[in-house]
Parts: structure tokens; sequence; C-alpha cells
């Protein structure tokens, strides 16, 4: 596929299951970054190879704050608020990651070690009482990453099925699965919920994340939902489609299902190479507009215009991977960008890796026989949104 001169819609098609875009791949080898028109928004380029995508994402000439309104080329109706961490840079988003920054290191995050293990194993519990078949989006995938979000902000025990339910209204909402009216009424109600969590945070001192932060006394009320949204919006739905696209691979590929069987301690290393090669994305991540006149990739970017990192197409460059298109659990140097890159890397990437690990050693371990209760074709996708995974996942197992 020669890079287009003018821009051509996107995404190219609906790719099955997860497959990735043949057209991607086709512009990786080509010359320049590729001008697309997407469904929202006016036109931007693709940034398809690793290094553009990492040049994308560390260089503060292409901003993301200046990206936020409704000429913003994205897929979604959806006008983010610029006052998000990830729709915020330069002093504004320095601030708020150092505030942050402490809960998320590999040393702060390890303290919730204990408390996934307990309720990845109570959900598993759940999981093995099913009479047929289990639905392990439903019972696993999506209950995992929402409970650790609870835990992390402090939502009482009481409030938890609420907010879950919450949490996934706002979310289908972003999945095309609500009208705008109930996205509006969705969004709303969750920000009433977590405005009143954060006014309680400063009556009743907590040592939880919203706790901690009122404590310090540096975000507004109004920053701090916004966190809780930010939180929400990245540690949810995204860990919980990971959860089940991990599975499904799995069950997909006997062989390296078999592979991690015989040998958990590679496990770590999986989760890394399944978050390389396992597309999360439909098809984009967020947008950036250059500030002033760039050359990348070859193109030259003029200011005020957008380019859009693909990170699935930058992880399978065979540049900087050996044989991309193939998995390889034992892998090494591993440079995907599946936490994104530079400053806006993902905050919560050592919290992300603790949850699918803890997830896949326990769903081995429980069911060693774990296997689809359909065949894969008969599984439907979400698609259209920001992220992938299957609607439902059943499977079942040998005793």
């Amino acid at each position: 596929m020669p890079t287009p001169t003018e821009p051509v819609a996107f995404p190219f098609s609906d790719p099955a299951g997860l497959d990735v875009e043949p057209e991607l791949g086709r512009l990786r080898a080509g010359a320049g970054l590729c001008p697309v028109q997407l469904p929202y928004g006016g036109p931007g380029y693709l940034a398809v190879r690793h290094q553009d995508v990492k040049t994308l994402l560390s260089d503060r000439r292409f901003s993301r704050a200046a990206s936020v309104g409704p000429d913003e080329p994205r897929l979604l109706p959806i006008v983010q608020r610029a006052n998000l961490l990830i729709a915020s840079d330069g002093p504004v988003h320095d601030r708020l990651r150092r505030l942050l920054a402490a809960a998320f290191t590999v040393r702060g995050v390890e303290r919730l070690r204990p408390r996934a293990r307990e309720i990845i194993s109570d959900l598993l519990d759940t999981v093995g009482k099913q009479d047929g078949p289990a639905d392990l989006m439903e019972l696993f995938a999506l209950p995992v990453p929402i409970l650790m979000i609870c835990e992390l902000l402090g939502v009482p025990e009481p409030d938890r099925a609420r907010f879950r339910a919450l949490a996934e209204s706002f979310l289908a909402a972003k999945l095309h699965q609500l009208t705008a009216e109930q996205i509006g009424a969705a969004g709303q109600e969750l920000r009433r919920y977590l405005t009143d969590l954060v006014a309680g945070r400063h009556d009743e001192p907590s040592d939880d994340l919203l706790g901690s932060l009122v404590a310090e006394g540096d975000l507004s009320d109004e920053e701090l939902v916004g966190i809780a949204v930010t939180i929400l919006i990245a540690g949810h739905e995204v860990l919980a489609d990971q959860l089940a696209n991990f599975t499904y691979f799995l069950l997909t590929h006997p062989g390296h299902h078999r592979q991690l069987l015989d040998d958990p301690e590679l496990i770590p290393a999986a989760v890394e190479e399944m978050l390389r090669y396992t597309p999360l994305g439909v098809s984009t991540g967020s947008p950036r507009r250059a500030t002033e006149d760039v050359e990348l990739g070859g193109t030259l970017v003029r200011s005020g215009e957008y380019v859009l990192p693909v990170m699935t197409a930058a992880n399978r460059d065979d540049t900087v991977f050996a044989a991309a298109d193939v998995v390889d659990f034992e892998r090494p140097h591993n440079q995907h960008l599946g936490f994104g890159f530079g400053v806006h890397r993902c905050l919560g990437s050592a919290l992300a890796r603790l949850e699918l690990q803890e997830a896949m050693q326990a769903l081995l371990s429980r069911f060693p026989g774990l296997r689809l209760a359909v065949p894969p074709e008969e599984l439907t996708w979400c698609t259209g949104g920001l992220v992938r995974g299957p609607h439902t996942l059943p499977v079942t197992w040998d005793a």
C-alpha cells in the first residue's frame, strides 16, 4: 500500500478478533506519515513506525492539550475535557503527575498485591460454582479492575455495586452502546458520586489515594474528580479487555497455553509479550497537535496539524522486534509501547502489570483445563471504540 497523498478514511477496516489491519503493515514499510480523515473532527496523520511513535509521544512540540476540542481527529463523538491528566501537558501535566507518582511506583502498588490476590481468588470461586459454561468477561475480566480501582480510590464496600454499575454505564457509552443523552446522564451521575466521595475525605481522612491527595491539599476538588475519572477510564475498560484478550489468545493458541502451564515462571515475560502483540486499541491512540513545523518520519507536519500514534503498528515493527508477527514468551529486551512512551506513559503501568500477572497466574493455576465453550468464530467483539475486546467470553473446563 503506497502512502496516500490525500486523507483517506480511517479506520481502514473492521478487523475481526485480535487481527491487525493489514494496511498498517504496508504503511509501515512505505515512506512518510499517512494522511487520514477520522469519523469525527478534522484530518490528521498516522504514525505507524516504532521510532516515529516514540518521537511523537516524547517531543513536546507535539501537544496533547492543544489537541482537545471539537476539531480534534477522533474515533468517538465525545470531546475530551482539557483538564484531565491524559489531556494536558507542560507545567499542568507535570504538576498532576508529580502528585500522583508516589502512589503508582512499583513499590507503591506492591502493597495492593495481597488484596489483588484475594479479589481474584474470590472471583474465580464464583466462576468455579457456575453450572455450565461461565462468561469470563462478566464474572472475571470486568470485575477485577473495577474492584482494584475501588481499593485504590477507597470506595466503601456498600457502594461498590453501585459504583461498578455507574462505571460500566459510563464506559459502555464510550463504545457507542448508549445515546448522547445517556452518555451525558451516565457521566453526570458518576461525577456526582465521585464529588461526594472527595467531599467525604475532607470530613473523614483516609489512607487511600483520594484521602492522601486531599490531605496534601495541592489539588482542587474538581481536579481530584478529574483524576478519579482518568483512573477509571485508563484502569477499568483497558484492563478488562486485556484480561479477556490475553485469555482468548491463550485458549486459541494451545502451544503457548501449554508453555505457561508447564512453566508459570514465564508469566511476567508472557504478559509483556502479549502487551506487545495483542492490539489494545481498535485503531489509534490520542492525537497530538504540532505547535510548530516539525519533520516526523520524513513528513513535514505543519504547525496546527494533528498526528495520531498507532501503537499496535509500532509494536509489530520488524526493525525493532525480530519475527514481530510471532509471539515469543522468551523475547529479550521487549521494548513494546503497550503503555505508551514519554511524559504521557501510562502512570498506572505497574498496577496494570500486577493485575495482569496475578490474574493470569491464578486463572491458569485454578483452571488448567480451561477452554472456550463456543467456537472462536462465534464470539462477537466490541468495535468502533477506543479499545477492543469480546462482548462475552464463555468458557468451560475439565474437572
